[in-house]
């Protein structure tokens, strides 16, 4: 795949469309990876019950064919002039449809959805599971095989597909009727659209969006045949999974009137630490969006993690597999929006200045768990929570209160990834909205000891999906020219300051622990 396919035609472009958390964003690039055109679009979550978080297909759809019409043409381009169009997508957001009609049988269920909570719950706790487990462990003993290990160890978690698609295929009527009339098809987000864009001809996904869904088995690379029985899951509905730069079919040209090829389905973070150019082993990606998620490229071995470090295909090109071990921290840009809607600021470029304007947060303590606390803490339960205010207390405070969690979460990601992972870490990189915002990279670095890497692009998995889809039809010639074309905007040096922060960081981690198991029963 490093090898051009074909010949690069002068004045031809890659589009890439990134369907996000929050907003649906399209980019053309050209042959220096120039932004040429863009559009956006925020995307509207629904909340129909509590804990229910879904997404409307039909609008999603209008505004994907709206987005990549408006970037071409923010471009001064004709559809005719893109070569090839690179798919990247929010992970572990699913549907179901009809495999005669097309038509979809309930709302995209988000990652982000909690009806399963109490199913996950159940599961996690069952003698079924304590079996799995015990059964895992000798196996792994006789063995040595990682995946028994993986699986002597394994719980499950809402942000997964698994048990929230076990919850559609118990409690939805046509979902169930199809399922028994072979007229089911399921997909995330990356799998519909291609359905759509190919008028019902392809149904099919990557293996770094399968890799995410909990679903699939990384270490033998296919759907997981023992978990779908377990579960009771229907091989028949999941799609095919082909590599990531792959020409999955053309868009039909009743759509933008041209057929364009679709060269790369990527999965979101996978995509971000494609767009960084995070190819060998003991590369890091350091994402933060609506949550933060940290990446290390592991080769072609797929970690297994006692910490909840979770070990996902990075990617698959050719006959090369890469894997990466990510761990993650659900509420980033999830808090400072929360912030703003309170008036502590109007703007969040505000917050930088407001945190710098204070020596120290004065004793207060935020902490980030809004969706639960991830690795190493792992406890879904946690509350968010700001701890030891006082009359003296000012907005400033908060707000660096709130940022300084931000850093103090990347470090302790940081250090399990390093403690699990015998991985001599390269370079780091970070990209993301928040990564905008110097008080959060430099104390990330300065917590890390290490200079990180802030690129001039920030929207890194656009990036990355034009990357893989121009390497496979020949745009670009190989990985070594991908890396000539990226741009550092500004390192961030360690400024030795972790000493100071000692103190503080050991009172946020006992405000930590008293936010723990704050929903859990009385």
């Amino acid at each position: 795949m490093d090898s051009p396919r074909n010949g690069f035609i002068k004045g031809r472009y890659i589009l890439s469309v990134d369907v996000g958390t929050t907003s649906i964003r399209g980019h053309v690039y050209d042959k220096e990876a120039n932004i040429k055109g863009s559009s956006s679009e925020k995307i509207s979550l629904l909340y129909p019950n509590p804990g229910w978080v879904e997404l409307d297909p039909e609008e999603l759809w209008l505004q994907f064919v709206a987005v990549a019409k408006a970037a071409v043409q923010a471009a001064g381009l004709q559809m005719k002039q893109i070569t090839a169009l690179g798919i990247s997508t929010q992970r572990a957001t699913f549907t179901t449809w009809s495999r005669k009609t097309g038509e979809t049988f309930h709302n995209f269920i988000t990652w982000q959805d909690r009806r399963a909570s109490e199913l996950v719950t159940s599961w996690n706790n069952s003698f079924t599971m304590k079996a799995l487990h015990g059964s895992s462990k000798v196996l792994h003993f006789i063995t040595r095989r990682k995946r028994f290990l993986a699986a002597s160890i394994i719980t499950f978690s809402t942000q997964h597909v698994t048990f929230r698609l076990a919850w559609a295929l118990q409690n939805l009527k046509k979902v169930q009727e199809a399922v028994e009339e072979g007229n089911c098809c399921f997909g995330t987000i990356d799998t519909w659209l291609l359905y759509r864009l190919t008028k019902g001809a392809v149904h099919a996904t990557d293996y770094s969006n399968a890799s995410a869904t909990g679903i699939f088995d990384s270490y033998q690379m296919c759907w997981s045949g023992m978990l779908c029985s377990l579960i009771s899951l229907p091989l028949s509905i999941f799609p095919t999974v082909e590599n990531t730069s792959h020409k999955f079919g053309s868009t039909d040209t009743s759509i933008f009137g041209v057929p364009i090829p679709i060269m790369s389905l990527v999965a979101d973070q996978q995509a971000a630490m494609f767009g960084e150019c995070c190819f060998d082993t003991g590369d890091v990606k350091i994402t933060m969006g609506t949550g933060t998620f940290i990446n290390i490229n592991t080769g072609n071995k797929a970690h297994t993690s006692i910490s909840g470090l979770y070990p996902v295909v990075g990617w698959k090109i050719g006959q090369e597999v890469v894997y990466l071990a990510e761990g993650n921290a659900a509420d980033t840009g999830t808090a400072i929006k929360w912030a703003q809607e309170l008036d502590l600021f109007s703007d969040p470029a505000e917050t930088e200045a407001m945190a710098s304007s204070v020596p120290d947060a004065d004793g207060v303590c935020f902490v980030p768990s809004f969706s639960g606390l991830q690795a190493p803490l792992n406890d879904p339960h946690a509350c968010a929570s700001f701890m030891g205010l006082k009359p003296s207390t000012t907005k400033s405070h908060l707000v660096r209160a709130i940022l300084e969690s931000i850093a103090f979460r990347n470090k302790q990601l940081y250090e399990i990834m390093s403690e699990e992972i015998h991985i001599p870490v390269t370079n780091i990189w970070a990209d993301g909205g928040v990564c905008n915002n110097n008080f959060v990279m430099q104390l990330t670095a300065d917590l890390f000891s290490r200079k990180i890497n802030r690129p001039r692009h920030f929207d890194m998995s656009s990036l990355g999906a034009a990357f893989i889809a121009g390497l496979g039809i020949g745009f670009w010639s190989s990985k070594e020219e991908l890396k000539c074309l990226g741009c550092t905007e500004k390192v961030f040096y360690p400024q030795n300051v972790w000493k100071n922060y000692r103190p503080v960081i050991d009172r946020w981690e006992k405000a930590l622990t008293r936010s723990m198991h704050w929903y859990g029963k009385p």
